[in-house]
């Protein structure tokens, strides 16, 4: 497994990939713990190795995408999840950049509506933040609800799609 830190205005965030794809893209500024006991949990065998050249086709479309360069990302992804929250993954990467959508609306797209809140978990349970856009899902009230690197970051977020 390979890792690196993204580096955006302020902000750092730990980015890893395996021969497979990209597997985690964590918060802006999140402790260097949260990822070390991700990838030993998820790997535990893996040796991670520092390279930013390994993850520069990555990190190069991530700083695109929060440049307003870019708004697709191209790279692959090799999510970490049960079968379940990858369905429920899978549904975020089909909303549009610039719009966002509810857990009713992800329910629904899965012929699953009263599974609103187990959406809420899987979403939860995502590490592979920007390239599998869980801060576009918001409360059926047009809310912020709860998102891994912090209301602040989703509102950034999503501010930034807004402006390209």
């Amino acid at each position: 497994m390979y890792f690196t830190h993204l580096h955006w205005n302020t902000h750092t965030f730990p980015v890893a990939a395996t021969a497979d794809g990209l597997c985690y893209v964590g918060a802006w500024d999140e402790p260097e713990e949260l990822f070390d006991d991700w990838s030993h949990k998820h790997f535990p065998r893996a040796e991670r190795l520092a390279s930013d050249t390994t993850l520069a086709p990555y990190t190069e479309q991530l700083l695109a995408y929060l440049n307003q360069q870019s708004t697709t990302l191209t790279f692959p992804l090799a999510p970490v999840g049960t079968p379940f929250q990858l369905e429920v993954w899978h549904a975020l990467r089909a909303v549009p950049y610039g719009q966002t959508a509810t857990y009713s609306d992800i329910a629904e797209r899965l012929f699953r509506p009263n599974a609103t809140r187990a959406i809420g978990t899987a979403i939860e349970k995502n590490r592979l933040l920007l390239a599998i856009p869980c801060h576009r899902i918001i409360g059926k009230k047009g809310d912020l609800l709860g998102y891994h690197g912090g209301l602040n970051m989703k509102r950034t977020l999503l501010a930034l799609e807004q402006r390209l």
